[in-house]
């Protein structure tokens, strides 16, 4: 029977095989917005923490780019009554909060299992552009840095890796992100999919590239 893991779990386990998540902090309780604020920085990204509520914007559990504690306050509220509103059944472990990330190049990692090869790897293009443009390569894994590299290049993304407008990215952290997934679903056979969109890629010396969100479904059948 699959299992989704929560947003934190996600983010620790991806983590755990070096594949950089944004930093996430855990509010249970709307008396530990001030402290949390204080922590994280403005500004802030908040989210519902639900395993049942996978995809979090469409049920309106999501709120961004909050500059101020009245800001975070009046979101935690709409968060959890819509929750409340759109997912009813949903158990609501607390409020995720996150420093927002500065815009940079939208990227998705994706894993998923193949009813006759097994589990497949996905890179390319992230954000809005993955559904309108299915511009994306796939491997069956596990994954080489050879295929890593061969994948980039089968992407549109290719030219912006070869300094597209100026902008320098590396490629190499992508290369590292594919073959931390090819090394945990070696590890880890019960994972059913993994999909990390955004990933946030910045240019070469300047802040460093991490998710922003990631969903992960384990196979607990066996």
């Amino acid at each position: 029977m699959p299992r989704t893991l929560n947003e934190l779990e996600a983010s620790q386990l991806l983590s755990a095989y070096g594949i950089p998540m944004t930093k996430s902090v855990l509010c249970r309780d709307r008396a530990q917005l001030p402290q949390t604020a204080e922590t994280v920085g403005f500004p802030v990204a908040m989210k519902v923490l639900s395993a049942d509520i996978p995809h979090k914007t469409e049920t309106g559990c999501v709120r961004l780019s909050l500059k101020s504690l009245a800001e975070m306050e009046s979101a935690y509220d709409e968060i959890l009554a819509n929750a409340a509103r759109n997912a009813p059944a949903a158990r609501i472990e607390g409020i995720i909060i996150q420093h927002m990330q500065a815009e940079g190049l939208q990227v998705i990692f994706g894993v998923h299992r193949d009813p006759q090869f097994g589990p497949v790897v996905v890179f390319g293009l992230g954000g809005i552009y993955v559904e309108l443009l299915k511009a994306v390569s796939m491997r069956l894994l596990p994954v080489s840095k050879t295929d890593a590299l061969e994948m980039i290049e089968e992407t549109p993304l290719a030219k912006v890796f070869q300094g597209a407008r100026g902008k320098q990215y590396d490629r190499e952290e992508v290369v590292a992100v594919l073959l931390g997934l090819s090394k945990l679903l070696g590890e880890h056979p019960e994972i059913r999919e993994i999909d990390i969109n955004p990933f946030i890629l910045y240019e070469q010396n300047s802040i460093s590239s991490c998710g922003v969100d990631a969903i992960v479904v384990m196979d607990e059948s066996n």
